[in-house]
């Protein structure tokens, strides 16, 4: 298992353990996590995770951003006269392969305002997406492909 994902399953629990569900004890619950984490890969001997947490925590912040200004986007369209949507659906290659990197890497995509995974190829080398905004197919495709999967490979790999 990842150990990003040891690491927020692992506050899950101390969350559930204490049974105070606030913000504060989530946080103590991360911090205790990562110690857990350090420490077990110092007597393993290795130090992946403490390379690992800031990809992470600088992923977390880049989805952030994205879901910022795409909400931004969307509702600037909403509220002004002028529609400038062009929908389209863009056909991105992927470089995520296993199951849990795809859906991951939908699922963002999903999230994010103005954006829909519609399907992955069966052979799991395209993923296509709806988007409202579709300017310039090439400059959208490279959006998603140094954005979100680049970042998200390198949490998950």
């Amino acid at each position: 298992m990842n150990k990003v994902f040891l690491n927020l399953a692992l506050t899950v629990a101390w969350v559930f353990l204490t049974g105070e569900f606030t913000l504060t004890n989530f946080v103590e619950g991360f911090i205790v996590a990562v110690i857990v984490l350090i420490v077990s890969d110092y007597v393993v001997g290795q130090n992946l995770y403490i390379k690992k947490l800031p990809i992470f925590v600088m992923f977390v912040f880049f989805f952030i951003k994205e879901l910022v200004v795409a909400n931004l986007k969307v509702a600037y369209d909403i509220l002004t006269p002028r529609n400038l949507m062009k929908p389209g659906i863009i056909k991105v290659p992927l470089d995520a392969k296993s199951d849990l990197e795809l859906t991951i890497l939908s699922n963002l995509i999903t999230l994010t305002p103005g954006t829909l995974s519609l399907e992955i190829s069966k052979d799991k080398e395209f993923l296509f997406v709806h988007c409202m905004y579709v300017t310039d197919e090439k400059e959208m495709i490279s959006g998603i492909k140094n954005g979100f999967e680049k970042r998200l490979l390198e949490v998950l790999r």
